[in-house]
């Protein structure tokens, strides 16, 4: 039995929230409802006074990848999407072109630590961000660097006709074995 995990508790003056349209983030490898229970925990909030975007973050046994450390990839994961959420908690609804992750420190197993994501420009459709991960100190143990591309209004349209047609959005992908 895997126990629930403990999220950091949030800073004073933090609100939770959910960055992104409703229901779209239920499938998400990384926070949404269908993920691993023993991979990733995920819970995103905001400040009144910031456009910066937090995550209390858990990595459990199911992300390991070296011994006895979370996979660099489940931190990228996290990053991602982080980043990504920071985009749509902003007015931008946009999706990653490109992702760069620095890892600083090993990250073990078991993990709660923070990661904090904001945007650090925005150029017509490009919006550039960074992100970092860090523990209980505040040591970055992960940083990253993305662009992001926002979406087109006819983008976001036929997203959300599927969406609404197909909630969990693969019934289609999974009777036709296409993505």
């Amino acid at each position: 039995m895997t126990s629930t995990p403990h999220l950091p508790c949030p800073e004073p003056g933090w609100v939770p929230v959910d960055p992104f349209p409703a229901g779209s983030a239920d499938g998400s490898f990384v926070s949404g409802a269908t993920a691993a229970v023993d991979r990733t925990r995920v819970a995103y909030y905001r400040q009144a006074t910031s456009d910066h975007l937090f995550a209390c973050v858990w990595f459990g046994p199911a992300s390991e990848g070296p011994p006895d450390s979370v996979h660099g990839g489940a931190i990228a994961a996290v990053l991602d999407e982080t980043m990504g959420a920071a985009c749509w908690a902003n007015g931008h609804p946009a999706v990653a072109a490109r992702i760069t992750i620095d890892f600083r420190h090993l990250v073990p197993v078991g993990f709660s630590g923070r990661v904090e994501a904001w945007i650090d420009h925005v150029e017509r459709r490009k919006v550039s961000l960074a992100a970092r991960l860090t523990d209980a100190d505040g040591r970055v143990l992960a940083e990253g660097e993305a662009l992001f591309i926002t979406l087109l209004p006819e983008q976001l349209r036929v997203a959300a006709k599927r969406r609404a047609s197909d909630p969990a959005g693969r019934d289609q992908a999974a009777e036709t074995g296409s993505a």
